[in-house]
């Protein structure tokens, strides 16, 4: 399972969480201890599904190639740096 399919399924868990739980949540009776509940739990299964659908929409694929770039750079500038010390010592 790849990762773009595994985002798709938790999103829909997600989305199915918030039809399922909607119509049950106590909201517009004021600021109670439920209400302020409801709102802080919509808000944190809407964020969840903002988070997937980034994710599936790939928004950082950009970002995401130039810090493989940056990784595979250091990687090389170690292995260099690794070299010369054993190429030091074996003098």
């Amino acid at each position: 399972m790849n990762k773009t399919t595994k985002h798709i399924l938790y999103m829909s868990v997600a989305l199915g969480m918030l039809i399922y739980a909607v119509p049950r949540l106590s909201i517009g009776e004021g600021w109670t201890l439920p209400t302020i509940f409801s709102v802080a739990w919509l808000l944190f299964a809407l964020a969840i599904v903002a988070s997937h659908l980034h994710a599936i929409l790939r928004v950082d694929e950009e970002m995401d190639a130039q810090l493989d770039r940056v990784k595979k750079h250091r990687r090389r500038q170690l292995a260099q740096l690794i070299e010369r010390r054993l190429v030091r010592r074996g003098q």
